[in-house]
């Protein structure tokens, strides 16, 4: 089963011994009380600069336990960077040099991204149950809570219940003229059936993710440092990038590989503008195996070339698409809800963080009205 979640969990535990590693977990799983204290900074600055040394992971290419230490260290530095009154602009070397390392061995840059969001950041309550939204819980948090964990858990959840129309596309994205119609059919309905899993999954966020709770509780913690106006001069990793500043995307839902991949496979293109080359810069914050099959199935895949030729399968195309739509419509609509709305309310809590812009610093609500219309203009219209 071709996926980008795994069905395995991801170990919540190092299995390797070691001070550094012990203090890498026991920080991160502090981070709820250190921020709601005020105690992130100065955690931090009291730590050796070999504190959370990471070495012995990248010796034992122990990739489980090496994407925990990604999570846990993303955490760690967005609780620092974003903790306090003001955004801090120098990232200490006990956090950046770690960081810097890892995510050059997981070939993504030194930010919070969604693999360590969501991807890395999850467990099973009840290891013999299957994934659900009664059944997953987060390993790090950054306040803690059930709008954070909700909001994540939903993710979670999506990507488990696409992985039927990622293996789907990927099928149909082999299929050639000689394929009989049946072929091209079968994966075309997996692909129907997972998204509208997906879609119901996504119609729950509002139950237990309140828009006011997200905006000011959970989403100032992931914003990254390009076009970010609260800093503007980028982030200064410490002894890192020759102490020049650096400016990397923040977490968003366009890091997940699920509709690039869709799109590839079903011949969805975007026009090209600051839309196309935003979406395509977010796969460099991909795990790599990720943006290789995105790639690869986009150079592959003639699919809606001969799915055009038969009236049958234009219905059935055309529905595919109109569940992508539909996803992207309640993501917009969610934009809406809990970020455009709330930046209308003044808080004594602070702002959640940019106001005109997505945490991956984009003018969210003009790109995601055009991915929605974009999909709906590329359904294959029969000519009478």
């Amino acid at each position: 089963m071709h996926a980008f979640i795994s069905k395995n969990p991801p170990i919540r535990s190092y299995k390797t011994k070691a001070k550094s590693l012990m203090l890498l977990s026991e920080t991160a799983s502090q981070l709820p009380k250190l921020l709601l204290t005020n105690k992130v900074q100065e955690k931090i600055q009291q730590l050796k600069k070999e504190g959370f040394s990471i070495d012995v992971l990248l010796k034992k290419n122990s990739i489980k336990e090496i994407n925990l230490a990604m999570s846990h260290l993303s955490f760690i530095a967005h609780a620092y960077i974003w903790g306090g009154d003001k955004p801090e602009k120098v990232l200490p070397e006990v956090i950046a040099k770690p960081w810097v390392k890892l995510s050059d061995y997981l070939g993504r840059p030194p930010i919070l991204s969604y693999a360590s969001y969501c991807l890395d950041n999850w467990y099973k309550i009840d290891p013999k149950e299957p994934i659900s939204l009664n059944n997953v819980a987060l390993i790090n948090n950054f306040l803690g809570g059930v709008d954070e964990d909700w909001f994540v858990t939903i993710h979670v959840c999506i990507e488990d219940a696409a992985s039927e129309a990622i293996d789907a596309a990927y099928k149909l994205s082999f299929l050639k003229e000689k394929n009989k119609l049946n072929d091209f059919s079968i994966q075309l309905k997996r692909i129907i059936k997972s998204l509208k899993k997906v879609n119901y999954i996504f119609s729950l966020m509002p139950e237990k993710c309140d828009p006011y709770v997200y905006y000011h509780r959970v989403r100032p913690y992931i914003f990254g440092t390009k076009d970010n106006p609260d800093l503007k001069k980028g982030l200064i990793y410490e002894n890192q990038f020759n102490n020049k500043p650096q400016f990397f995307r923040g977490e968003t839902g366009a890091q997940s590989s699920i509709i690039p991949f869709l799109d590839g496979a079903l011949g969805v293109y975007h026009t090209k503008d600051n839309l196309r080359h935003y979406l395509n810069e977010m796969r460099d914050y991909m795990p790599p195996k990720h943006r290789k099959m995105i790639e690869d199935v986009e150079n592959r895949s003639n699919a809606k070339f001969f799915i055009d030729k038969s009236k049958s399968l234009t219905k059935l195309y055309n529905e595919c698409l109109e569940e992508i739509r539909a996803f992207r419509a309640q993501h917009l609509e969610y934009a809406a809800t809990y970020i455009h709305k709330q930046a209308q309310v003044s808080s004594s809590i602070g702002t959640g963080g940019s106001t005109i812009r997505g945490t991956g610093g984009t003018p969210f609500m003009k790109y995601l009205k055009k991915h929605r219309d974009e999909t709906q203009k590329q359904k294959i219209v029969k000519k009478l």
